[in-house]
């Protein structure tokens, strides 16, 4: 697919966008399509605010969370099983937990590139709008709805196509995605909302704590970032995400901790150094509180033993990940 300079997040700090882009280069795949079964809390708590530059499908299959589609406490919504949400190149998104519940779901990523060659009608009709924020899609589609049928029929069928790995099921997969894309893209929706001041502020500084988030980053720093004071900065923070920074950067440390502890040997210590904590006393208490067990337990139980899903934040610290995108036996980590 041509490059379409407004296919990137605009603005002036797009270098500094990119650090904060998932590490998992889907693109660069022969085949570039992924399915990743998770579970929250099973996998982890929450998937932190992140975008991306390739298409995220996020299906609910079982039980009930939180999902967030833009970076206002008044994007998160209420999720069920049925509920497929639509993220574009670009937006910003993130899960959670809902308290007391537990989610199952299917995260589909995949490059529009696979969809559509660069004179293809369908390539400038639809994919390079879509890829530079110009091309509306419902966000959130529930069982039901308009649409909803077909969208999910093509989910499930390109579930299956990469479940049995048929001669051209790489064909059926890209049948399938086309297909979803043919239910939504006619739903009536609002137009994409054009890039504010405070979301590129707030990607560009994601991007400078999601590559130093284990060296000390206190709120000071952060407000200089953004160019404001610290006391201006703190208020702005928590109306854009819900927490505060403190808060926000103690969970993505504890979300690069907990996927160390699934995909590695290394020692309680060396994961605690390696995400940013200086005190293990105080990096045991604050996993246990978040986890609901010790690191040492963690790292035995079945849950991050066995279906071992991606790095939602995209630490790259677990390569072991059920994928059926990617031919048979080569299996890598993602956020």
């Amino acid at each position: 697919m041509p490059t379409d300079p407004s296919a990137r997040p605009p603005g002036p700090c797009a270098a500094e966008l990119a650090v904060f882009r998932e590490r998992k280069q889907h693109a660069d795949q022969p085949f570039p399509f992924n399915i990743y079964p998770c579970t929250i809390p099973g996998d982890f708590p929450q998937v932190a605010l992140h975008w991306q530059d390739t298409m995220e499908l996020i299906y609910v299959k079982k039980g009930r969370g939180l999902v967030q589609a833009g970076p206002h406490t008044g994007d998160w919504m209420q999720a069920a099983a049925g509920d497929i949400f639509v993220f574009p190149p670009g937006r910003l998104h993130g899960l959670r937990q809902a308290p007391g519940q537990a989610m199952e779901y299917e995260n589909l990523i995949f490059a529009l590139s696979l969809l559509g060659a660069p004179d293809d009608p369908v390539t400038q009709t639809y994919l390079l709008p879509l890829q530079a924020g110009r091309l509306a899609l419902p966000v959130r589609l529930r069982p039901g709805e308009e649409g909803w049928r077909q969208a999910a029929a093509c989910l499930d069928a390109a579930d299956e196509a990469s479940r049995q790995r048929r001669p051209g099921f790489e064909l059926a997969v890209k049948g399938a995605l086309l297909g979803f894309l043919g239910a939504v893209v006619g739903l009536r929706t609002a137009p994409p909302e054009p890039p504010t001041a405070d979301t590129q502020r707030l990607k560009t500084l994601l991007s400078r704590v999601e590559a130093e988030y284990a060296a000390p980053f206190p709120v000071s720093r952060a407000a200089a970032l953004c160019g404001c004071s610290a006391s201006h900065f703190m208020r702005w923070f928590k109306q854009m995400t819900g927490q505060s920074f403190n808060a926000f950067l103690l969970e993505r440390r504890l979300i690069a901790a907990a996927a160390r502890l699934r995909g590695t040997d290394d020692t309680v210590l060396a994961v605690a150094e390696a995400a940013g904590f200086d005190n293990l006393s105080h990096f045991n208490r604050q996993f246990k509180r978040r986890y609901g067990m010790t690191p040492s337990a963690y790292r035995r139980a079945p849950a991050a033993g066995q279906q071992k899903a991606p790095d939602p934040a995209g630490s790259g610290a677990q390569e072991a990940v059920i994928s059926r995108g990617l031919p048979a036996g080569d299996s890598r980590g993602s956020s």
